[in-house]
């Protein structure tokens, strides 16, 4: 079963933001983040929603539905 993947990078690219900038902003270390963003790690909802509320898009645009 394929793990899932998010979509964190896309939309930070997108919206032309760090992903320092976003680490700060959640309260996170870079590498926690850092591991979001290349899909090493996976945020528990409760994190993809602040997120989402951070960068200012639905939820869902954070998650890939290709899987």
């Amino acid at each position: 079963m394929d793990k899932p993947m998010n979509r964190i990078k896309e939309v930070l690219e997108e919206k032309g933001i760090k992903q320092t900038w976003l680490a700060e902003k959640l309260g996170k270390s870079f590498c926690i983040v850092n591991a979001y963003v290349c899909n090493r790690r996976q945020p528990s909802l409760e994190v993809l929603f602040e997120i989402a509320n951070i960068l200012q898009v639905n939820p869902k645009e954070l998650i890939d539905s290709n899987k």
